[in-house]
């Protein structure tokens, strides 16, 4: 059977597209699946210290989310959106803009402070195609400094409120307890059940824990476009993984205790690295990793996710973990999201969670 884009399709009800949080973190709903067994239960996240083992490891991308979108007026008056992505180099940024199709090289928009007192001109340089382009603020003031001036949180398109309204909640709510290095436009959103209590019982389980980075990329919700999922361009996005990590994982293999990846941003970092290496060692850099079906997995053993969108890059990651090296997993996952459905659980950045073991 040869796997295509439309293989990863399934129906979602509009109304199970969770739009925000819930009070509780680890009050969501947890789907526990036997990849083994290709069977599941209904659980809840705050169980999850007694469903994993003594002597895993657990491994964090600690990623910060940094408010990310901001607006600007051109000199007409017409409003533009923007979507920082990361810095091209000194004094100037990548970013996407949304509502620009008259902006030309050269033009001064102005960046709109969200408490209108500290407004600044930001230069158009170069029109990268797709809704990309290369901008300089008129600033001398770094660029996270200045996106905590007029940035908002880059709440995912599907999340259909006025984000704006809601900004400060979501400063807290769309990002981990344990989110340290800015640098991400999206959250890793598997780690936003966790809460400090969980943390405590995970301990006394015997389940440890350790760090790394992946600072998540507005391409995390691009489409696949194409059919034949070889011919994908992955996004590619930084990573860095300490050498005090490399040796906490390096020595869980070495004594046979399970590594366990919190989302699939993990997965990725750790997959790229354990593609080019049997040891892990500290790295740094950028990667476009694709995982699909039939892929195999050299590093991690168990999963903890959210629920993702049909015919998504992160639903074929999860769907090849189901049985590595095969593609029945696809099946699996998707009667998994068919029962998930029924259960009314919740989808997406803010929905529930997926142990896969």
């Amino acid at each position: 059977m040869e796997i295509k884009t439309e293989n990863f399709d399934f129906e979602l009800p509009g109304e199970l597209i969770a739009q925000r949080p819930l009070e509780q973190r680890d009050s969501s709903a947890l789907l526990h699946l036997d990849r083994a067994g290709g069977t599941w239960t209904d659980r809840r996240f705050a169980e999850l210290p007694e469903l994993l083992r003594r002597g895993d490891l657990l491994v964090m991308n600690d990623t910060r989310v940094v408010p990310a979108r901001f607006y600007c007026t051109r000199s007409t008056g017409g409003r533009v959106e923007g979507l920082f992505l990361q810095v091209a180099d000194a004094g100037r940024w990548e970013v996407m803009l949304k509502n620009a199709g008259r902006c030309r090289p050269g033009e001064l928009l102005t960046l709109a402070a969200r408490d209108e007192s500290d407004c600044l001109p930001i230069e158009l340089i170069e029109n990268l195609g797709q809704g990309c382009w290369i901008a300089a603020p008129h600033s001398e003031r770094d660029a996270l400094d200045i996106l905590n001036s007029v940035g908002t949180v880059p709440l995912p398109p599907y999340i259909r409120r006025d984000a704006e309204a809601d900004d400060e909640a979501d400063r807290r709510r769309y990002q981990t307890i344990y989110a340290s290095q800015p640098g991400a436009v999206a959250a890793p959103t598997a780690g936003l059940h966790f809460t400090p209590e969980i943390f405590d019982a995970l301990s006394d389980a015997g389940v440890s824990t350790c760090r790394l980075t992946l600072h998540v990329g507005a391409g995390t919700f691009l489409p696949v476009k194409t059919d034949d999922l070889a011919s994908h361009q992955m996004h590619s996005e930084t990573y860095e993984l300490s050498g005090r990590t490399a040796e906490t994982l390096n020595a869980a293999r070495d004594e046979g205790r399970r590594i366990v990846a919190i989302g699939t941003t993990t997965v990725r970092v750790l997959e790229t690295l354990a593609a080019r290496s049997d040891r892990f060692a500290a790295a740094a850099g950028s990667t476009d990793i694709f995982i699909y079906p039939p892929a195999e997995f050299r590093a991690v053993d168990t999963l903890i996710t959210n629920f993702h969108l049909p015919k998504s890059t992160l639903l074929m990651l999860v769907s090849a973990f189901c049985t590595p090296g095969r593609i029945e997993g696809v099946e699996t996952m998707l009667a998994a999201y068919r029962h998930a459905v029924e259960r009314k659980y919740r989808f997406f950045s803010y929905g529930d969670a997926m142990l896969i073991e």
